[in-house]
């Protein structure tokens, strides 16, 4: 078994935390709303649904959504997977060409709400959303509150490192443990969805290495000399590397520990891709006083409003009961 630190202790760009909040003490606190920067047609194969959710995940609403209109799981798309712990508004795409649609205000429960209902030509895929927009409010605040001013001022101008969030490596880092099962102990996982979370959950572990170190290195927003991209970090697979250089010699320096979990990600078919080292958030606004900091920033797709949080303070995810650093 490779040495992995299933602690995912990354480094910081801003120093650690001063400042020990709660997270997620009620789904309001996590609030997010997805936005897309295109219009329906108003006619098409697919019915569009917009809906809110609170306490639900994404996949479990697809699948009722495919059972009240009769079709397949496969029939139903979205823009984005969404937290459970939270209350989200998200896009939800049907097809159903022809025929009588059914009551869609059947939908509707405690926990889910019809927003709209509308016709597209196209059916939603993953990542095909303008972003997501979040307010989020973190309770509980202890410490050193003073330096949370100074540094979102930082944050809003200079950004954060773009992590993956902890969600993508499961509960206690549990999606690592299967992807070494799979990419270095050869034991074969059946379920298709499983094994698509394990080999994401190692490309991203791999990113997050190389990120983290070059923030410890303070390079994480500077241009090294052999990078295909402004400040960019490699999502392994198959090919050569992008990157040429110095940028390439940290890279291997950093992955060599890795070479079992990158030789996986080729045979199973994964392309070399890069992703932007830098995250910065759109129109950052905030409210702080002794008790409580609330947020609201907007992010692109892909990226994790736990990138941001992390560099403000440690969090106490009151929603799974564990801490998240």
């Amino acid at each position: 078994m490779m040495d992995i630190d299933f602690s995912l202790n990354w480094a910081y760009a801003y120093g650690e935390p001063q400042v020990k909040a709660d997270f997620r003490c009620v789904p309001e606190d996590f609030f997010v709303d997805e936005l897309l920067d295109f219009e329906f047609t108003g006619s098409g194969e697919h019915v569009v649904l917009h809906l809110q959710k609170r306490g639900d995940n994404t996949d479990w609403l697809a699948r009722q959504i495919a059972k009240l209109a009769g079709v397949g799981p496969a029939d139903v798309g979205y823009c984005g997977l969404k937290d459970r712990h939270a209350v989200t508004r998200q896009w939800f795409s049907v097809y159903l060409p022809k025929g009588d649609e059914p009551d869609w205000q059947q939908l509707n429960s405690e926990s889910v709400q019809l927003l709209r209902v509308d016709r597209h030509c196209r059916k939603l895929r993953r990542g095909s959303h303008l972003g997501n927009r979040f307010e989020l409010v973190l309770r509980n605040l202890d410490g050193r509150i003073e330096t949370l001013s100074q540094r979102l001022s930082v944050i809003a101008e200079q950004g954060v490192p773009n992590y993956f969030g902890e969600q993508r490596f499961g509960r206690e880092a549990g999606n690592l443990e299967l992807a070494n099962r799979l990419l270095v102990e050869g034991q074969k996982i059946n379920n298709r969805q499983r094994r698509t979370m394990a080999m994401s959950a190692a490309r991203s572990y791999l990113f997050n290495s190389v990120l983290s170190r070059r923030v410890q290195e303070k390079t994480w927003d500077t241009e090294l000399e052999g990078d295909p991209e402004d400040f960019s970090g490699p999502l392994w697979g198959r090919g050569r590397p992008l990157s040429q250089g110095v940028c390439l010699e940290l890279e291997e320096a950093v992955l060599a520990p890795m070479a079992a979990w990158r030789d996986g990600m080729e045979h199973v078919g994964l392309k070399q891709e890069r992703r932007g080292l830098r995250l910065l958030p759109d129109k950052l606004n905030w409210q702080l006083d002794d008790e409580q900091l609330q947020l609201s920033f907007a992010l692109p797709p892909g990226t994790y409003a736990t990138a941001i949080l992390r560099e403000l303070c440690y969090l106490r995810d009151v929603s799974q009961a564990q801490v998240v650093l």
